[in-house]
This record gives C-alpha cells, sequence and structure tokens, in this order.
C-alpha cells in the first residue's frame, strides 16, 4: 500500500466512517490539534531520561488514549461504523485524576502563577499542555453534532478527558522541573 494516494489533493478527505468532507472542516480541525498533540507527547517521551520509565510508560498510555478519541472525531456521530469503535470510558479520566494527585503531592505548594518552561521535559509538557487546550476549544465547538446515544456519551468523555489532561501535562510539568532540580519560575507582575 502506498503512503500518498493523491485522493486529498484537491482539498478533502475521508472521515474514518467513509464520508468525505473538506480538510477545513471543524471536525478534521478538532482531531488534527489532538493529532499534534499525540506527536509533541512523543517528544516529550523522547526528551526523558530511561530513569524515568514510569513517566514514559504513563505518556505511551495517553498516546493511546488519544488515538482513540481521536477515531470517535473522526466518525459522524449518526453513523454505523461509532459502533465499531473502541470506548473511552471513566476509568481512562479516574486513571489521569490519580495520576495527577500522586504527582501533585510529591511537589511543593503553588503560590501564585508560573511561567512555562524551566527544564527542557518542562518546556515540552507545557506545550503540550497549551496544543491540549487548543484541541479541547476545537473539539467544543463541534459539539452540536453530538446530542444522543453512544455518540454523546463518547463526545463527553473525550471532553472530560482533554480537560483532566491539560491539568496533567501542567502537573507533569512542574513534576518534571522538581525532578530535574529546576524550580518554577513564578510569574511577578511589575
Amino acid at each position: 500500500m502506498k503512503i500518498y494516494t493523491g485522493t486529498g489533493d484537491r482539498g478533502k478527505t475521508s472521515l474514518f466512517s467513509g464520508e468525505r468532507v473538506t480538510k477545513s472542516d471543524r471536525r478534521i480541525e478538532a482531531y488534527g490539534d489532538v493529532d499534534e498533540l499525540n506527536s509533541l507527547l512523543g517528544a516529550l517521551v523522547a526528551g526523558l531520561a530511561q530513569k524515568n520509565s514510569d513517566l514514559a510508560d504513563r505518556l505511551h498510555q495517553i498516546q493511546a488514549d488519544l488515538f482513540q478519541l481521536s477515531s470517535i472525531l473522526a466518525v459522524t456521530p449518526d453513523s454505523p461504523a461509532m459502533n465499531s469503535l473502541e470506548e473511552l470510558t471513566d476509568r481512562q479520566i479516574t486513571e489521569l485524576e490519580q495520576t495527577i494527585d500522586q504527582l501533585d503531592g510529591q511537589l511543593p505548594n503553588l503560590s501564585g502563577f508560573i511561567l512555562p518552561g524551566g527544564h527542557p521535559t518542562a518546556a515540552w509538557a507545557h506545550i503540550c499542555r497549551t496544543v491540549c487546550r487548543r484541541a479541547e476549544r476545537k473539539v467544543t465547538r463541534i459539539s452540536d453534532d453530538y446530542v444522543e446515544g453512544k455518540a454523546a456519551r463518547q463526545f463527553q468523555l473525550s471532553l472530560v478527558y482533554l480537560n483532566r489532561l491539560s491539568d496533567y501535562l501542567f502537573v507533569l510539568a512542574r513534576h518534571c522541573n522538581h525532578i530535574q532540580g529546576v524550580s518554577d519560575t513564578l510569574w511577578k507582575q511589575k
């Protein structure tokens, strides 16, 4: 199978459920941002030291979760293809929350806003966080498409997952600085 097909040369692409849409379709933009986030998470994993394999394993699981989420966004809600997708679950969100609590419990208390940056892995985590927030905004823009049934439930879980993921990435950035001995830089008003 060739990588290039030429079917998108006129500005259209196919959803997973088969419908042809423009590449500027809100749904394509939403899962495009999720794809960008997934790639940036890969860059973050590449920057982690071998001794942080638990963090890398968690991030790999998140990348797999994002593939699930993207497939939900790549299917028209009323399409029969929705029934063949692996579903997001409350468990995935609970696991994110537990990881946030675990990492946050190891960090010094936060006394103000922090500037993104510090150790390169923390900087990557902050970049991932901002792209996650953008993806969440784009996903929210297509909420009117998901009004009932399984599609609505999966869409709602997708929104919650992205919201929790951005929180996780914020805490992860602080954790990356902490394990590298780099202090968070507090924002100081002039």
